[in-house]
């Protein structure tokens, strides 16, 4: 999604202003510009022969994995775990690049992580009920962790892709 909407960041975009905007004030991007964009992308790709696709960063909500659901047929959710010392981590390096005072910055960044966390658990609940998802534990280097995720794929859902008229072709 960040690429697609990195891609509009541009003068001649009719949606410019209104990604301009969201992230000019520390906002999202509003949805039905997010979806929009989506939807574009997908019957973009499906008209020149794609059969298949991978998303990256949405959807975060419930909410949103309900309205893709309305334009898409998700077939797997890869949700990648990782250790929290590495979230920590991420989040200290966050707060000492913001503008705010690190302790500042620490509470604002501990506020977002439990919205996330209970987001995030809403959203696993919705695709778990589904059995559409697949948790994999991120560990070691990224060469280790694309390996570990081919073989989780492959031998966990093997059954998944080859019976999807999306992927099979």
């Amino acid at each position: 999604m960040g690429t697609l909407l990195r891609q509009e960041l541009n003068l001649n975009s009719s949606v410019y202003k209104q990604i301009a905007n969201a992230v000019n004030e520390g906002k999202l991007v509003p949805e039905d510009v997010i979806f929009g964009l989506l939807s574009k992308r997908l019957e973009e790709g499906y008209y020149r022969g794609e059969n298949g696709f991978i998303l990256d960063g949405i959807p975060r909500t419930r909410i949103q994995a309900e309205i893709l659901d309305q334009i898409a047929d998700i077939d797997l959710v890869v949700n990648f775990k990782c250790g929290e010392v590495k979230v920590v981590k991420k989040n200290l390096i966050s707060a000492e690049n913001s503008s705010y005072s690190v302790a500042d910055a620490g509470s604002v960044s501990n506020e977002k992580s439990r919205i996330y966390a209970q987001e995030g658990k809403a959203l696993e609940g919705y695709y778990r009920k589904q059995q559409k998802l697949l948790d994999f534990q991120v560990a070691g280097g990224s060469g280790e962790t694309w390996q570990g995720l081919l073989a989780a794929l492959h031998l966990k859902h093997l059954s998944a892709v080859s019976s999807s008229p999306k992927l099979a072709a």
